[in-house]
């Protein structure tokens, strides 16, 4: 069973497009160069893709110029030749007179060459001054506002580490000074372990509390008996 006939319309789907044209574009290069071998013929052809792509086939040994040339001779066509000097030289006048616009405008704003300008310029050229004079002093008052700004912030930069600084310093004073008194204290309790009746007011009081009667039965000693005999 054959084939049915395909109905000769633009293939709406994109990609059964494309694979379709890969297609017959492979065989029209082959029948085309079936023809010119077998026949001796002079073809050229070009082909475009929807997507801007080009294929040619030109019979050998020529070249597609010479195929076109001889196409142009055989109907009678001619390319115009375009001279693109009169354009040029019109785009150079253009721009030499913007040249000399723009030199005259310079030296109006620098103040040379006043003496040819006319009253009416002349009030032109002074409004245009001012105008330029006022965006000047925004763009300056501008640049002024953002680096009062930045000198705030680092200002408040400065502030936030010196009070950082003030804390740190006054955290580690006291603590130095907790540090000697707690070594003072150690070196004091030291001195005073020498002294076994310290913060002990009993044994104090007990010296003062001594009757007389226990003073007496303590009585000294001569280590030479002769003293004892006052006659001797």
């Amino acid at each position: 069973m054959g084939r049915g006939k395909i109905a000769i319309k633009r293939i709406e789907n994109q990609t059964t497009r494309q694979v379709t044209f890969s297609k017959r574009r492979a065989g029209l290069l082959k029948k085309t160069h079936e023809l010119s071998v077998l026949c001796d013929a002079q073809i050229g052809l070009i082909i475009f893709s929807t997507t801007g792509k080009m294929c040619q086939y030109c019979s050998e040994p020529y070249r597609m110029e010479q195929i076109i040339d001889r196409y142009l001779k055989v109907t009678g066509t001619t390319i115009p030749e375009h001279d693109n000097r009169e354009h040029l030289y019109n785009e150079l006048a253009v721009l030499r007179k913007e040249t000399r616009r723009l030199q005259l405008s310079l030296r109006r704003y620098t103040g040379e060459d006043m003496s040819s300008i006319p009253f009416k310029e002349l009030e032109q050229l002074e409004n245009e001054l001012e105008r330029s004079a006022i965006k000047v002093r925004e763009r300056k008052n501008e640049l002024l506002h953002q680096q009062l700004d930045n000198l705030r912030r680092k200002e408040r930069i400065l502030e936030e580490e010196n009070s950082n600084m003030y804390r740190w310093i006054q955290e580690h004073t006291i603590g130095y000074q907790y540090g000697g008194i707690e070594a003072k204290a150690v070196e004091h309790q030291q001195v005073l372990g020498q002294f076994p009746f310290y913060d002990e007011p009993s044994s104090v009081l007990q010296l003062s509390t001594i009757s007389p009667q226990q003073f007496h039965s303590y009585q000294l000693q001569l280590a030479q008996p002769n003293l004892l005999d006052s006659n001797v």
